[in-house]
């Protein structure tokens, strides 16, 4: 007779804390053990806390919500992750899984001037940066196709997990050229396609989550080859894209566009392409992004109505949202919101400083920036209103405080155009101010959270350095939760909500990601919520170290996250960083279709996540 080998100890014991395990079912306070990077045991209510003999780490989170890492759907870390992999501005905020290659933009097949070219305007990261780190990153790790991509992404000591999308204009370009992928007369040969085909199985078998796209027209190419032409990806013709489309349809992967708002029957087009048959599968869509849209206000309910449709008929649409209000911030006229009309990207188009002030100057020019400004018909998504442009940095603190359209009235009744355009021209990029573009309605927030055709996301996490910071963007939800809860006017349960940042997501992505029962990864943050309050709004800038220092706007709310976990590993306690994150890989890349069968055994997720349920019962247990 043999006596039964005792357990290994637990390399982390995660003490009595409210455990929510991504899946919406209620929480309790429990214990977690992990060992090896996974969940190794949950306490249950009669077993009592879990065995801390031998175990080297055991965490208190009394009083503290445990609950799986949550996963940003939407970043534009492709440059940056090849020089600062430790990714630490999502990290610290609980996000534990980033996708890449969104908005027809990845660095997989392009070479270092066509990658600097598409993302420095579009994505206002520095031009010379962009090239700079993929050419470094290529000349140390070379790769030549989606596989040897991921494991170049694989030798870096990465500190988030990894998913991606293959960008379009990344094919296209690597495989036409920059040039001829960006004029309207000329398609792709057929040698042409089967390669941008290729390209994308390639990627697929690599495990990519899927194919970004992009219709978005304001979205302009930096440098001088193709200076102020959209993206590539907007080019392209819908015989194309329909072959691309089969192939991520018949695999069950995923297309993520963004429409383009000035035909708003593409939108409906896309949608329609999500419809499966009795003969074909529904193709998995994400489109960007669900916004209740100042300039547009009614066009919501429009977007919302639209998904329960197609879905209905057999679709798998999704939009994707920003629960938050979507504040932006601009030095000068370094904005995006500029390129959706004539006058503005006329301006932006010029690089150099002086020839900008000179267009500035001109009555012609300002004459055209008021007729822009002034029209207010057709889609668009800033609300053109310099009255609602806030100054919050200048030279001249005169100033600072007011609108432009205040400005202008104080100083003889110029016009609100002419007042920003003069300042502009005064202090140049030391002159900052900020607006709300979309999600400036709680209602409608809450109402747009309850809706299964919409996932959370769309943070842009790793772009727009200067102009925004949504790092956190589910932390405030989870703020935007309580609130509500202690209110009485529940829209979601605690428990409904992590499992929209967390395992709805891994599972319509198909990553094992995203829960946290026995056998999951140990991708876990451990949230205060007594800390879920007003830090959580504000913002501040940290330097990018990869980018010579730039400084980007950031969040700082460091006592909500007590702690944040990646296989298993500490990679943020009480707000700081560990000593591995960005020394060691804690990391991996997660590839589509490779979920955990646990997961996968426990089929879909409760679906009381769409109901409203009565302020007594909203949360299973006290919030704190």
């Amino acid at each position: 007779m043999t006596t039964p080998t005792a357990a290994r100890p637990f390399d982390t014991i995660l003490r009595n804390g409210r455990y929510f395990d991504g899946t919406g079912a209620p929480s309790a306070v429990r214990d977690v053990g992990i060992r090896d990077g996974r969940i190794a045991a949950v306490s249950t209510a009669d077993s009592g806390p879990l065995d801390a003999t031998g175990c080297p780490r055991v965490i208190d989170a009394t009083d503290r919500w445990v609950m799986p890492g949550m996963i940003d759907i939407h970043t534009h870390y492709d440059v940056e992750v090849l020089q600062g992999p430790a990714l630490a501005e999502s990290l610290r905020h609980g996000v534990t899984t980033i996708l890449i290659g969104s908005c027809s933009l990845s660095t997989v097949h392009v070479d270092p001037v066509d990658a600097g070219d598409l993302f420095g305007r579009v994505e206002a990261i520095p031009r010379r940066h962009v090239i700079e780190h993929v050419e470094a990153a290529r000349r140390d790790a070379g790769w030549a196709s989606a596989a040897d991509y991921v494991a170049a992404l694989e030798r870096l000591p990465l500190g988030p997990n990894l998913a991606a999308f293959i960008g379009h204009s990344d094919m296209r370009t690597a495989t036409m050229g920059l040039d001829r992928a960006t004029r309207k007369e000329v398609r792709p040969t057929p040698a042409e396609q089967r390669r941008m085909e290729s390209m994308l199985d390639e990627a697929l078998d690599a495990g990519f989550v899927g194919m970004s796209a992009q219709q978005l027209l304001f979205d302009k190419l930096d440098g001088d080859l193709c200076r102020s032409r959209t993206l590539p990806s907007t080019y392209a013709k819908s015989r194309e894209m329909r072959r691309l489309r089969r192939a991520l349809r018949d695999r069950d992967r995923v297309i993520q566009a963004g429409p383009d708002a000035s035909h708003p029957h593409t939108i409906l087009l896309q949608a329609l392409a999500s419809i499966g048959g009795p003969r074909r599968k529904p193709l998995k869509t994400s489109l960007l992004s669900a916004a209740d849209i100042k300039a547009i206000p009614f066009v919501i309910h429009l977007m919302r109505g639209l998904a329960g449709v197609v879905n209905r008929l057999g679709a798998d649409f999704r939009w994707q949202h920003l629960p938050v209000p979507f504040e932006v911030y601009a030095d000068g006229i370094d904005l995006v919101i500029f390129e959706e009309f004539g006058s503005g990207a006329q301006a932006l188009h010029l690089q150099e400083k002086l020839a900008r002030d000179e267009l500035m100057r001109e009555p012609a020019y300002r004459a055209r920036f008021r007729k822009d400004y002034e029209s207010k018909y057709g889609p668009r998504v800033w609300h053109r209103d310099f009255f609602d442009a806030e100054i919050v940095a200048c030279p001249d603190a005169s100033v600072v405080g007011k609108s432009f359209g205040q400005v202008g009235q104080e100083r003889g009744g110029a016009h609100p155009v002419d007042a920003f355009l003069d300042l502009v021209l005064e202090h140049g990029t030391d002159i900052r101010w900020r607006t709300t573009i979309s999600g400036h309605r709680p209602k409608v927030l809450r109402k747009i959270a309850q809706e299964k055709g919409v996932q959370m996301g769309f943070s842009d996490a790793g772009a727009h350095l200067r102009n925004m910071a949504f790092y956190n963007f589910g932390l405030r939800l989870l703020k935007h939760v309580v609130d509500a809860e202690r209110a009485g006017q529940p829209f979601l349960t605690v428990e409904q909500a992590v499992h929209r940042l967390t395992g709805e997501l891994a599972e319509w992505y198909d990553l094992d990601a995203g829960r946290i029962r026995e056998g999951d990864r140990a991708d876990v943050m451990i949230v205060d919520p007594a800390h879920l309050d007003s830090t959580l709004e504000e913002y501040h800038e940290a330097p990018v170290e990869t980018y010579d220092g730039m400084a980007r706007m950031v969040n700082r709310n460091d006592a909500t996250v007590a702690a944040v976990l990646v296989g298993g590993e500490p990679v943020f306690l009480d707000g700081a960083p560990t000593d591995v994150l960005g020394q060691e890989r804690t990391g991996v890349f997660l590839r589509a279709g490779r979920r955990n069968p646990v997961a996968q055994e426990e089929g879909q997720a409760p679906k009381a996540w769409v109901e409203v349920t009565p302020p007594s019962t909203a949360i299973s247990a006290p919030l704190m």
